[in-house]
């Protein structure tokens, strides 16, 4: 029987739900972003310690930008920049919404101040809360799905802000603290690894597009899984110290050729952000220095660490499609950016899942390059520049960690860094053939 067609009541009770719905997200995740800012004093907004990292400056106006761009100039007739050249300063690297300032050079920008870099997130708040009151129900239809990519752009900015000011802090001989967070590691309960099977399987990889997903998550395909098993969690601090007191740093054998350059061009020999001190090392976190807790998943590895650690271990990274397959029918639970840790925690002993933290705590290096699937095609104009040019030279990671939203992360996910890259929160999750 078909349905009857909704009442003009009903539609405007539909639009006026959406409305709220649209606001109310939109001032959650804006307001979180300045959350994550509270503790910190203007000196710490405007220092790049790396070319990788922005100033936190940077990204309170960068995310304002885009929704400038993209949606206020787009569906708000009548909207002026109040100060044109922030489009130069705050583009990052969409080509076709204009000429951006070099990436490496962000620390330079002193102006525009932290106060009027907080005024105008707050212009673009005031015009896009107006704009979304004003909208009838097919102007919101239109705005949806781009304020949506906004909104979970500004969340993957609201990470790297994170694992930014951490890098910045790391530099200073005063080594800050950006928020006092007690340890709630309970090192005597660490769960015990072992290895859950897979049977080899033809499973659909990649989102479905029922809800919002980015556009290099598809086209959802089929694809061949032969047998594998997988650890039941996250490699520990314990076990990679293992692999360094073994010479794990010293033996070429376990590397891939440009991992052993990197590692000995760097002079790399622990993990990012470990200090040797009295013969004890210890972990520079958000909260500060604390002694390395062996229970903790082991965190900031490059690709070519994990790589190396799974070959000395006689094991594996996961592909991406056994990463997926085993996380599709999990919930989305763990130690995200929401609970505040801003820290992994260590997995305890649970009779709830075969597989732990397979979400939150360290993004999961995996050995898939980061290439698009079959079909796949970028979108047209600067949105199109989200994700497909930088199909290259990249691995992908798959999970999520305690700097990433709740909300954000999917089964089908799929982040991506060069393979030297150690600055975000990165580990390692063994896999292994079954013949």
């Amino acid at each position: 029987m078909a349905e009857a067609p909704l009442g003009q009541d009903e539609v405007a009770d539909n639009s006026v739900g959406q409305r709220e719905r649209l606001i109310e997200r939109y001032r959650r995740v804006r307001d979180f972003t300045a959350r994550l800012c509270r503790n910190l004093q203007p000196e710490d907004y405007v220092v790049q310690s790396m070319p990788d990292v922005s100033p936190t400056k940077w990204h309170l106006a960068h995310t304002s930008w885009f929704f400038e761009t993209f949606v206020l100039k787009v569906w708000m007739p009548r909207y002026r920049s109040e100060v044109p050249q922030y489009a130069y300063l705050f583009n990052s690297y969409y080509n076709a919404a204009g000429d951006m300032h070099r990436r490496d050079l962000r620390g330079l920008i002193s102006r525009p101040t932290v106060a009027e870099t907080y005024r105008f997130r707050e212009s673009i708040d005031q015009c896009l809360t107006q704009l979304l009151e004003g909208a009838d129900e097919r102007q919101l239809a239109e705005i949806e799905p781009v304020l949506t990519l906004g909104l979970h752009h500004e969340q993957q900015h609201q990470e790297l802000l994170l694992t930014d000011i951490k890098h910045v802090f790391a530099q200073n001989p005063l080594y800050p603290v950006f928020e006092e967070v007690a340890s709630d590691s309970q090192t005597s309960r660490v769960a015990s690894q072992r290895f859950v099977e897979f049977d080899e399987a033809t499973v659909l990889i990649g989102h479905d597009g029922s809800e919002f997903s980015y556009d290099n998550e598809g086209p959802r395909h089929r694809a061949l899984v032969p047998a594998f098993s997988l650890s039941n969690r996250l490699i520990t601090n314990g076990e990679y110290l293992a692999f360094m007191e073994a010479g794990g740093y010293t033996r070429s054998e376990y590397w891939l050729s440009l991992g052993w350059t990197t590692i000995n061009e760097q002079r790399w020999r622990a993990p990012f952000y470990w200090v040797e001190r009295d013969g004890a090392w210890w972990n520079f976190t958000l909260s500060g220095f604390r002694p390395v807790d062996e229970a903790e998943p082991v965190t900031h590895l490059s690709y070519f660490e994990a790589d190396a650690y799974a070959n000395w271990a006689g094991a594996r990274l996961p592909t991406e499609f056994e990463w997926e397959r085993a996380a599709a029918d999990l919930p989305i639970s763990g130690n995200f950016v929401d609970d505040q840790r801003f820290h992994p925690a260590a997995a305890v002993p649970s009779s709830n899942s075969e597989l732990q933290q397979m979400f939150g705590d360290v993004w999961e290096w995996t050995r898939s390059a980061y290439l698009p699937y079959p079909g796949y095609r970028a979108g047209p104009g600067a949105l199109g520049e989200y994700n497909g040019k930088f199909m290259c030279n990249q691995m992908v990671l798959r999970g999520g960690s305690c700097a990433t939203s709740r909300d954000h992360i999917r089964p089908t996910y799929r982040n991506f860094f060069q393979p030297e890259k150690r600055w975000q929160f990165t580990g390692i999750r063994l896999a292994r053939d079954l013949s």
